[in-house]
């Protein structure tokens, strides 16, 4: 017998010995996808627990975490090393949990380009909010746009806490320069989920917006991503 056909032999035993009403294939075969819980989700996606451990429990350990009160959003917050320190979870299945939290965070972007529109501060926040309201450090993205308001591209500026001395104008805008920018966006994450621009955020933009007065790129709005919530430093008053 194959690996492959013992290991389809061992996920079957596995899903058997579960109550009816604890197996999440056949609930979803016979109701849809969307009749199962959030355990049940991504015990399907994790297919087989191990001795003395159900998938279904898998899931519990990642979904509930004791460093963590995240539910459903817990999958953004692990990484390999915190993964594999989980008993039943090799590198295989640390590799599909990644995976799907990269998936989420695609999906959720591809749905939210379809109203992204670079005049509209919710509709970036949108585009960008589940790319970064789960890291746990501060981010700030540099979004370069062309006359059109079109984007041309984006990059990470710095990670850590964003403050002016991380923050160089001259880097920023040597980017926007050579990629022919005549807008610029700037976004940056509050790990604290709170959106609310401290004096440090007000001041990078005014220096920022100021020096591209000067250049001929206008600094159009700087976006700070909280948890599932935003402010715009344009919508506030703070950029002109």
């Amino acid at each position: 017998m194959s690996y492959a056909e013992i290991e389809k032999m061992n996920e079957k035993n596995a899903l058997n010995s579960l109550s009816p009403e604890d197996r999440p294939y056949e609930k979803c075969e016979q109701n849809g996808a969307g009749s199962l819980t959030d355990r049940e989700l991504l015990a399907v996606l994790l297919r087989t627990g191990t001795r003395g451990c159900s998938a279904l429990e898998l899931a519990d350990k990642i979904l509930n975490p004791a460093f963590l009160q995240h539910g459903i959003l817990s999958v953004h917050h692990w990484n390999m090393q915190q993964l594999l320190k989980i008993n039943g979870i090799g590198r295989v299945k640390a590799i599909q949990i990644l995976c799907l939290s990269e998936l989420a965070k695609r999906l959720s972007k591809a749905t939210a380009s379809v109203r992204l529109d670079f005049t509209m501060p919710s509709t970036i926040a949108e585009y960008y909010m589940e790319e970064m309201r789960h890291k746990p450090q501060e981010n700030l993205k540099l979004v370069l746009l062309n006359g059109r308001s079109q984007l041309i591209g984006s990059s990470d500026i710095s990670k850590g806490t964003v403050n002016s001395s991380l923050v160089s104008p001259r880097e920023l805008f040597i980017e926007a320069l050579q990629k022919n920018a005549v807008y610029i966006v700037l976004l940056h994450n509050h790990p604290s989920g709170d959106p609310t621009p401290s004096k440090e955020d007000i001041l990078i933009s005014r220096r920022i917006g100021a020096a591209g007065i000067l250049i001929g790129i206008k600094l159009v709005d700087h976006i700070i991503i909280g948890d599932n919530c935003y402010k715009s430093l344009y919508e506030e008053g703070f950029i002109k």
